[in-house]
């Protein structure tokens, strides 16, 4: 039996609808967000799960907790798993940013591998906290479904390190909506990516609802 991990990244926020950057602000999940966490527990409590990880935010473990609930899990936080310092961004508009800071987003935007929103994190920064998790999950849970739950850039990157995708193309690579799942499988020849980006297990009003 070989390893799943199962990366979820959290349900809608109001900066999910908004697309305000949202690194360290901690807003709770909208009423969507709630229903997009329940979904996912309906759909997957059946499957045997090891282990349940998560970013320590309220947005992250409110989108863990239903399945959790349901099937009797611990919930291990790790800090690794939190979303990308926006820095001197957090809370703005793409507008704002632009007109406040364009010498660093159009830094970022070029190059967000070495170069991070203003006074933020870069993607190898990230990829340095967090992929020490999924070092810990290998050697803890050799075998068997482990659940992910974080955060879309934090997602991404870790998807990058463990693909081989070069990691200043995170944002242009990879897509994470809101509350879907990835999922990477473990074996003889390293990790391989068999879902992406999927939200299946929501209504169709629900995936209708703005993924960023």
């Amino acid at each position: 039996m070989s390893l799943s991990i199962y990366f979820l990244r959290h349900g809608e926020t109001t900066y999910s609808q908004t697309g305000s950057y949202c690194g360290d602000i901690d807003p709770e999940l909208t009423p969507a967000g709630q229903r997009m966490a329940q979904a996912f527990a309906d759909a997957y409590r059946t499957l045997n799960w090891s282990a349940v990880y998560s970013s320590p935010m309220r947005r992250a473990i409110a989108t863990a907790k239903p399945l959790c609930q349901a099937i009797g899990a611990e919930i291990h936080g790790r800090d690794g798993l939190k979303e990308i310092k926006y820095g001197a961004w957090e809370g703005k508009t793409l507008e704002y940013v632009k007109e406040h800071f364009s010498a660093d987003y159009l830094k970022w935007l070029a190059e967000p591998g070495w170069n991070a929103p203003t006074g933020g994190e870069t993607a190898y920064e990230i990829a340095n906290r967090a992929m020490p998790v999924i070092f810990e999950i290998q050697q803890q849970q050799p075998e068997g479904n482990v659940l992910v739950v974080s955060h879309k850039a934090t997602i991404r990157i870790l998807l990058c390190s463990l693909l081989g995708i070069e990691l200043g193309r995170y944002r242009d690579r990879i897509a994470v909506p809101a509350a879907s799942l990835c999922v990477v499988k473990f074996d003889d020849h390293g990790p391989l990516l068999e879902t992406l980006g999927d939200r299946s297990h929501m209504t169709d009003d629900l995936r209708q609802l703005p993924g960023t």
